[in-house]
């Protein structure tokens, strides 16, 4: 159970970080202003609001791990908004980021 509340927040924290960080994108280089610029601060205040909430107490683990996240969120954030479309390296990059991600976070440890 823990491991899948942790994804979930992977998730969540991907969702608003990607998304905040697009959004000031838009405002700037789309120059749809400075509603959307506030949007993409308050989803990145967010983004680091919903890392706190990871089971794991390694601030240094944490980020780490969700660098994987964040790559692959990354390549899909932009095939849903952009209409990007990933090459095989794009993908396989993605996967080897999202095994790290997995052998960070939950791999045993004796502890």
């Amino acid at each position: 159970m823990l491991v899948a509340r942790s994804v979930a927040l992977f998730v969540v924290a991907a969702l608003f970080e990607i998304g905040g960080a697009w959004l000031v994108w838009q405002g700037v280089r789309e120059h749809k202003g400075w509603v959307w610029i506030g949007a993409g601060v308050v989803a990145l205040g967010l983004y680091g609001f919903v890392a706190t909430l990871q089971p794991d107490a390694h601030f240094g683990r944490i980020l780490a791990a969700y660098g994987g996240i964040f790559v692959a969120g990354s390549l899909a954030w932009g095939m849903v908004a952009d209409g990007y479309r990933p090459d095989r390296f794009d993908v396989i990059g993605a996967l080897v980021c999202l095994v790290g991600m997995a052998l960070i976070m939950y791999a045993p440890r004796g502890r």
